[in-house]
C-alpha cells in the first residue's frame, strides 16, 4: 500500500487549527437590532428564540450586551410608532433608527449599520411608493423613481443622526446611486454603503417580517426582488451597484445562495457580506428543539460555511452565541 499521501496526518488536534484554510472571529459578524418606538419594555420575537424588540430607552444597554461578546458591529432595524402611505416615518429626524443610533453611538463603540428600507414604515408594507390601484392589480407594484427619493432621504438622516454605515435593502434600480448622490452632497461622502446587491424573493424571510412587523398588506414583492432560479442576473445587479458607488456587496440569504456568494467573490474585490437570515436561524432553532441537532455546531458550521464560500462579512442572529463559543475555544 503506498501511503505517501496521508491527508489525515494534518487532521490532529495540534496541526489542525495550524492548517485552517477558513477562519470565523467574532469580528467578522454583525448583529441585528430590533429597537420598537411602541415598546415600553422588550418583547420577545417568539420565532426567533433570544431576540427581542427593545424600546429606545434599551437600544444602548442591548447594543452593549452585543459588544460583551466580541462582536463590534451591529445593523439597527426600526418599527416606528405609526406608518403610513410614504413611510414618512423612516426618514424623519426624530424617527425610531435616528433616535436609537443617536444614543448608540453617544455611549458605545459600536459600529452602527443601519437599514435603509421603507417597508416597515409604510401602512402597505412594501418597499417604496406604490403605483396607483397597486391594491386591485397584482401586476403592479412599487414606483421606482419617487421611492428613490425617499430612500436617499432616509440615508442621509441616519448619517446625520451619526450612522458609520448605511444599508439599502429596498431592491430598487438605481437605489444605490441616488443613496451615494444624496449622501455626498449632503456632506457624507465618508458614508460608506453596504448594498443589499443580489436580494432574493425568498421564503426564507418569514420570522423576520415577524420581528420588524413588515410584511405587505396585500401582494408579495417579487416584482423587485430577484428570483431564486437566477444567477446570472445577480451578477448583472451587483454590476450595476459597483457602478454606482457601492463600497459592500450585500447577499441576502446567505446559505441558499453559496453559489452567489462565491461568484461575487471570485468576480469583484469589494467585500461581500452574507446575510445569514431569519429563516436560517429559525430552522436551526427548530430543529435543536427537537433534538435532531445540535445547536452550537451548526450554528458554527453555517457561519464557517459562509466565510468559505468568499464573505467576509456575516449578518447573524447567532452573532452573539457564535461569538460566546468562539472566545472559549470551541
Amino acid at each position: 500500500m503506498d501511503l505517501t499521501d496521508r491527508p489525515r496526518r494534518l487532521r490532529t488536534d495540534g496541526i489542525r487549527p495550524l492548517v485552517s484554510e477558513t477562519t470565523l472571529d467574532a469580528t467578522d459578524l454583525v448583529a441585528p437590532v430590533f429597537v420598537d418606538a411602541t415598546a415600553d419594555e422588550r418583547v420577545p420575537i417568539e420565532s426567533m428564540p433570544g431576540h427581542e424588540r427593545v424600546p429606545v430607552d434599551a437600544a444602548v444597554d442591548r447594543v452593549s450586551e452585543v459588544l460583551e461578546t466580541g462582536v463590534e458591529a451591529v445593523i439597527v432595524f426600526g418599527i416606528p410608532e405609526s406608518k403610513d402611505e410614504q413611510g414618512s416615518r423612516a426618514y424623519a429626524s426624530d424617527g425610531v433608527v435616528q433616535e436609537a443610533v443617536r444614543r448608540i453611538t453617544a455611549e458605545t463603540d459600536a459600529y452602527v449599520i443601519t437599514d435603509v428600507c421603507l417597508c416597515e414604515y409604510t401602512d402597505h408594507g412594501h418597499c417604496g411608493v406604490l403605483e396607483s390601484h397597486a391594491e386591485d392589480d397584482p401586476t403592479l407594484t412599487v414606483e421606482n423613481e419617487p421611492t428613490l427619493d425617499l430612500l436617499a432621504k432616509t440615508a442621509v438622516s441616519h448619517a446625520e443622526a451619526g450612522a458609520d454605515m448605511v444599508a439599502p435593502s429596498a431592491a430598487m434600480d438605481g437605489m444605490v446611486g441616488a443613496i451615494r448622490e444624496g449622501l455626498d452632497t449632503s456632506g457624507y461622502s465618508d458614508i460608506p454603503i453596504m448594498s443589499y446587491a443580489a436580494k432574493y424573493e425568498s421564503a426564507f424571510y418569514g420570522p423576520f417580517r415577524d420581528a420588524a412587523d413588515g410584511a405587505p398588506a396585500f401582494g408579495d414583492r417579487r416584482h423587485y426582488q430577484m428570483n431564486p432560479a437566477n444567477a446570472r442576473e445577480a451578477m448583472r445587479e451587483v454590476t450595476l451597484d459597483v457602478e454606482q458607488g457601492a463600497d459592500v456587496l450585500m447577499v441576502k440569504p446567505g446559505l441558499p445562495y453559496l453559489d452567489i456568494i462565491r461568484d461575487i467573490r471570485e468576480a469583484y474585490d469589494h467585500p461581500v457580506a452574507a446575510y445569514n437570515v431569519s429563516g436560517e436561524y429559525a430552522m436551526l432553532h427548530a430543529a435543536a428543539e427537537k433534538g435532531w441537532l445540535d445547536l452550537d455546531g451548526v450554528a458554527h458550521e453555517s457561519l464557517l460555511s459562509l466565510k468559505r464560500a468568499g464573505a467576509d462579512l456575516i449578518i447573524t442572529y447567532f452573532a452573539e452565541s457564535v461569538a460566546k463559543q468562539l472566545s472559549a475555544g470551541r
